[in-house]
């Protein structure tokens, strides 16, 4: 039986009446403590806000209108009705917003980490991921991570002046780790900031060891993994993976989409308000934990998903790596490495920045290249190369 939840009349008045008192959230990260690499520049206005300025940046950059054509799960379908990636980060930022303003939080910050969170990430979702992992790993033994990759995207490749705030909540905002508590870390810099970077760089532990600095970032963590887990469900009963939602366990925090996102909320809400922590009750961690083990088991591991990816899309990644790396050694500037990257950045970032991309290491240069691409693009760039159909995918129409 499908169930909402609602937040507590105790609660509830108290948020009606400290708005009414218009009484700020203490714990909230407030637009005049914003940190910048160069403060002298991007001065926040009273149209152009702190953090609505970071918003602004993330979404006239290039990289953005890329998210449309990046799988979220579901890869080679044609239909317009399942998740692609630029979905999943407007309903993150969704609901992000509305926990926020519940909570008092700044929402241009919350707005700001949740549309550029998974601005790196590769095409063909977390299966893309993990072989570009592979290959980059075997090459330098550095690791690859789509939220270190977002930061690099808006911060070293495209060097906007984000705040440190927004870059800080990007790269911690490891939607496969979930807590009962998320309570931020205080005083963070840029060397704090340059030196987590690095380190997920080269400890493969280090990435599932990051807490953001901000209430806001904390706020958006949480909000990405509620985000997908019932909207994958939903796509995956849509396209006969699952029969129904009854393969899913009945919890406090039910197993549809509406009742997960909505009991969620007013849970966290419910244990969060005026708090200088997020906080969900243990009844309720534990059935996210559940929900999320359950998506694991019925949807991100199966075979019939798995399959596609181990035989058409992993080869792709591999020959499109070495091809490029081979290009860049052999400097071979007819190359697309050249044509449709380095020069497309350099090009794009010369009014606002005098450093040349071309400077950095080769496996870098090829990572940023591949993670960059869209589904169709990459898939285009092999049959490019070999039309005879060596790297031939068939997608599911509209119609099968």
């Amino acid at each position: 039986m499908v169930k909402y939840n609602e937040i507590s009349k105790e609660v509830q008045n108290q948020i009606y009446e400290d708005r009414e008192c218009h009484k700020i959230n203490p714990y909230a990260c407030k637009d005049e403590n914003i940190v910048r690499r160069d403060m002298s520049h991007d001065r926040a206005s009273l149209w152009r806000p702190a953090f609505v300025r970071d918003i602004e940046k993330i979404m006239h950059i290039p990289y953005y209108n890329r998210y449309s054509d990046k799988t979220q799960v579901f890869s080679l379908y044609k239909n317009d009705d399942i998740s692609r990636r630029a979905q999943h980060v407007q309903l993150v930022a969704r609901i992000a917003r509305n926990i926020g303003r519940m909570l008092n939080l700044n929402e241009d910050l919350i707005e700001a980490i949740s549309l550029g969170h998974d601005i790196g990430h590769t095409p063909f979702g977390h299966a893309g991921e993990r072989k570009l992992n592979e290959i980059y790993s075997a090459r330098t033994g550095r690791y690859f991570n789509h939220n270190i990759q977002s930061a690099r995207v808006l911060d070293k490749i495209f060097p906007l002046n984000l705040s440190l705030q927004t870059l800080d909540g990007i790269i911690c905002h490891n939607g496969e780790m979930e807590m009962q508590e998320y309570r931020p870390v205080s005083d963070m810099t840029f060397d704090l900031f340059d030196k987590r970077m690095e380190n997920c760089l080269t400890n493969q532990k280090a990435n599932k060891e990051l807490i953001p600095s901000t209430l806001e970032a904390c706020v958006m963590r949480v909000s990405d993994i509620i985000a997908y887990l019932g909207k994958d469900r939903q796509d995956a009963i849509r396209l006969g993976l699952i029969e129904d939602d009854k393969e899913f366990e009945q919890t406090k925090i039910g197993k549809t989409n509406g009742e997960i996102i909505n009991n969620m909320i007013v849970n966290i809400v419910e244990n969060s308000y005026g708090k200088p922590y997020l906080k969900m009750d243990k009844e309720y961690f534990e059935a996210f934990s559940i929900g999320k083990r359950e998506n694991y088991k019925l949807i991100y591991m199966n075979e019939k998903v798995e399959s596609v990816y181990r035989e058409k899309i992993h080869p792709m990644f591999e020959f499109i790596y070495e091809k490029m790396r081979k290009d860049l050694i052999e400097d071979n500037k007819n190359s697309y490495i050249y044509t449709h990257h380095i020069n497309y950045i350099e090009e794009t970032t010369k009014y606002y920045s005098n450093k040349k991309y071309r400077e950095n290491g080769i496996d870098d240069i090829v990572v940023d290249y591949v993670a960059s691409m869209t589904d169709d693009y990459l898939i285009d760039l092999c049959n490019h190369y070999y039309p005879d159909g060596r790297f031939e995918v068939k997608y599911r129409g509209y119609f099968e």
